[in-house]
């Protein structure tokens, strides 16, 4: 069973967790048929962490570690909410270095990865035309359009605001 996480709420779905033969995880020692691999930024070498140590902060407590960079997130007033993010919600992978949105004061959540081609499917191509941000992304709206494609060189990541329900997007390139 996978915790609930607030800010990545379908961690299997996106490819967050790993799921298969049972794994020892490097924070508590028990076997888990459910791993997490990376991100994880830490000094020690961690190969396999179960659900439980991400959500409860153990296993960045025990090596002093973040599962998303804490410079590359948007703003939020609240500490907490950043510790959550940061300590106790498995990350998402990127090409370059990932980057988490926040709005309406609060970390949106991760919904997965995307191309263009998912987000006109999804009927929010229209949303994500107005709420695209190039001084984020550092990539022109049109090019985006053209060139992203969900497992390509250029690369969608989505998000949804956990209390108005807005889109946004990150784009990064190989």
């Amino acid at each position: 069973m996978i915790p609930e996480f607030k800010y990545h709420p379908d961690p299997l779905g996106t490819g967050a967790f790993q799921q298969g033969e049972a794994r020892r995880c490097d924070c508590c020692g028990k076997q888990t048929e459910i791993w997490y691999e990376q991100p994880f930024y830490c000094e020690q070498d961690v190969e396999c962490l179960c659900p439980q140590c991400i959500a409860d902060g153990s296993a960045a407590e025990r090596f002093g570690g973040e599962f998303q960079d804490s410079a590359s997130v948007g703003e939020v007033s609240d500490e907490a909410k950043l510790d959550e993010l940061v300590h106790r919600t498995p990350g998402y992978i990127g090409w370059q270095q990932e980057y988490w949105y926040a709005h309406c004061d609060d970390f949106c959540e991760f919904v997965g990865y995307v191309g263009w081609k998912e987000l006109a499917e999804m009927g929010i191509d229209g949303e994500i035309e107005q709420s695209y941000d190039k001084d984020i992304n550092m990539f022109d709206l049109e090019d985006v359009k053209n060139d992203m494609a969900n497992g390509g060189g250029m690369q969608g990541y989505l998000f949804r605001c956990l209390h108005c329900g807005r889109h946004f997007l990150y784009v990064d390139c190989d």
